[in-house]
């Protein structure tokens, strides 16, 4: 009995990572495409279309991405300080959220929490909230118009709580009758427990902000202060564009590599955040599961 057991246990373990292994394969094909389809010469993409495997190597669509360095460093560094910052102040403003929904004594927690989950099925529309940041709170061409509105989301809240609701009450209690104030207990005792909710929704919030575009063209007119995607959208979106910023830069007889300066700007815009992921994975994993479990 116990040989059956184990061969049906190897039979499932090898049935389940194949699978795994074919899905995993599945979702890296579309990724070594678009990073083959960079490497290739316009007039092959043209002629045969997008191959994994290029018969000729080319650079050419990187030098017309960097022909104008600054805008795309001055992308990057824009991208990079909003997700820093908005990550860390929303993590900090999320988990401090999270913590006093998730006490008990709290008289109002289940009322304020009513009104955090109905703005997820309610809002005001576009253009109110477009007025609001614009004429009542002045972002226009802002860099806080880029920051604020991601910094707290009621589904991040709402996983955080339910998160912290999964921590001991004794460790809490136990350093209430030591002297511990709520902040103090907040700090040194439920953030560092925290580390797998903080992990995933920081993932969740890092992605929102590196992904962010539309932001960018609806507040932001100052070429300086565009975004990294919002830079990678202008590329996709208008032929004009690539004729003017790109090949304008470049020698005359240069043609501008339409096709392949789109693989080589999504190349350049997701790839940093890509190497991000292994680093929070078991967290990812560890604090999505419990979040959803619990509360």
């Amino acid at each position: 009995m116990k040989i059956k057991m184990e061969k049906s246990t190897i039979v499932f373990n090898a049935i389940g990572y194949t699978i795994i292994t074919i899905l995993a394969v599945l979702c890296l094909l579309p990724f070594l495409l678009i990073v083959s389809g960079s490497f290739t010469p316009e007039m092959e993409i043209i002629a045969q279309g997008f191959k994994l495997i290029p018969k000729q190597f080319s650079l050419d669509a990187y030098s017309a991405a960097f022909s104008n360095p600054k805008q795309i460093f001055d992308g990057y560094k824009v991208t990079v300080l909003v997700t820093l910052i908005g990550t860390a102040l929303g993590l900090f403003l999320t988990s401090m959220a999270g913590f006093v929904l998730s006490r008990k004594e709290f008289k109002y927690k289940d009322k304020l929490a009513f009104f955090i989950y109905f703005t997820t099925l309610f809002s005001g529309g576009l253009i109110p909230w477009y007025i609001m940041m614009v004429k009542y709170l002045d972002l226009k061409d802002s860099y806080l118009a880029l920051l604020l509105p991601g910094l707290l989301s009621a589904w991040n809240i709402i996983l955080m709580k339910n998160f912290m609701k999964s921590i001991p009450e004794s460790i809490t209690e136990s350093a209430k009758i030591d002297g511990a104030g709520e902040f103090t207990i907040y700090m040194k005792l439920i953030l560092p427990l925290s580390t797998p909710g903080l992990a995933t929704i920081g993932l969740f919030m890092a992605l929102g902000y590196w992904n962010e575009w539309f932001l960018a063209n609806l507040f932001i007119t100052t070429e300086s202060k565009f975004p990294l995607q919002f830079l990678l959208y202008k590329i996709l979106a208008s032929a004009a564009v690539l004729k003017t910023n790109v090949a304008g830069n470049l020698s005359p007889d240069f043609q501008a590599p339409a096709e392949t300066l789109k693989m080589a700007a999504a190349v350049i815009a997701t790839g940093p955040i890509i190497f991000l992921y292994p680093f929070v994975q078991r967290f990812f994993v560890k604090g999505l599961t419990i979040g959803a479990v619990k509360g």
